[in-house]
């Protein structure tokens, strides 16, 4: 059975937000979620509230499209049969990844567009329609449809990406280079408490090391298919990496010296990024990346070029 999501922005979802704004309302729904179509009537016996209380709130929520209703012939007259739209409602704030300015240039890579590898198992891809080649067999990362993948883990090495260095057309000289990707740890089955180091290196310099504090699987990512199983990971962490001349950092925190000079990128037509856990990781805990089509977010790896 597939599920629907919703995702809301405040400003533009205030008839949304005001139906939920209610307990008897929030009970209505939680009852419809579990039990299926039910009428008026039902509902009003099920949660002990007043019939007229039971209509007026499944108005409100028919009217901000969080229900569906239909008039079906009952044995006295006609009844009001209702039906929850959305499986799960996700609140969302605009500009959770900034648009782009005039002085940045930004590229989006599929996760499959991987430019070398070196990984092992357990590993593997999968694209949103299904699993890409053969489960923990790492020359599957060599599989032509791995163009396709919206997920792909592995317990220890590396994948290599090559983005155009597109500063270089214009003309324009980088005074800031940044990465956002959704990643997470990587344990058969989940677990919340797993943690990984998970490290960046940019044209063969190490930036720095970003510790994933598990694998999450307690509910189904926003966009992850519903064949992919629950036990399955679900969604990662949004983080952004940021190296420019004071640093490198990842969410606003400084994790290692390097700088943009020690990334050469004026002398690059490309540059290369590579994500992976170390052999001498701490915490060897794997990865998982999530691209378009899983996760909590519906992108790819974001290359940010500001440029001066």
């Amino acid at each position: 059975m597939s599920r629907n999501f919703l995702v809301v922005e405040p400003e533009e979802g205030m008839p949304i937000l005001k139906g939920l704004a209610s307990p008897a309302r929030i009970a209505v729904l939680k009852l419809l979620h579990e039990r299926g179509a039910m009428n008026v009537n039902e509902i009003a016996d099920l949660l002990d509230l007043p019939q007229s209380s039971v209509s007026t709130n499944v108005q409100m929520l028919e009217e901000a499209g969080l229900i569906q209703t239909e008039t079906q012939k009952a044995r006295k007259g006609n009844q009001k049969v209702c039906r929850s739209v959305y499986d799960e409602i996700l609140v969302v704030f605009k500009n959770e990844i900034k648009e782009t300015k005039p002085d940045a240039i930004e590229v989006s890579m599929p996760l499959g567009l991987y430019t070398s590898f070196e990984v092992t198992a357990p590993c593997g891809l999968c694209s949103a329609d299904g699993i890409i080649g053969l489960l923990d067999v790492p020359n599957t990362f060599l599989d032509p449809d791995r163009m396709k993948a919206g997920l792909i883990w592995f317990t220890r090495g590396y994948v290599e990406y090559q983005f155009p260095n597109n500063a270089r057309l214009t003309n324009t000289s980088i005074r800031e280079i940044e990465f956002v990707m959704e990643l997470s740890s990587e344990v058969p089955g989940t677990s919340a408490d797993w943690p990984s180091d998970i490290t960046l290196a940019v044209n063969g310099a190490d930036i720095g090391t970003w510790t994933s504090p598990g694998d999450f699987g307690d509910k189904r990512g926003v966009f992850t298919p519903d064949w992919w199983k629950l036990k399955g990971s679900q969604y990662g962490k949004l983080k952004n990496f940021r190296i420019n001349d004071d640093g490198a950092f990842v969410d606003g925190l400084r994790i290692s010296d390097v700088t943009l000079a020690d990334l050469k990128l004026d002398e690059h037509h490309s540059v290369r990024l590579r994500i992976g856990v170390r052999d001498d990781a701490k915490h060897p805990g794997g990865i998982n990346i999530f691209g378009r089509g899983f996760g909590n977010y519906d992108q790819d790896i974001l290359l940010r070029l500001k440029t001066r």
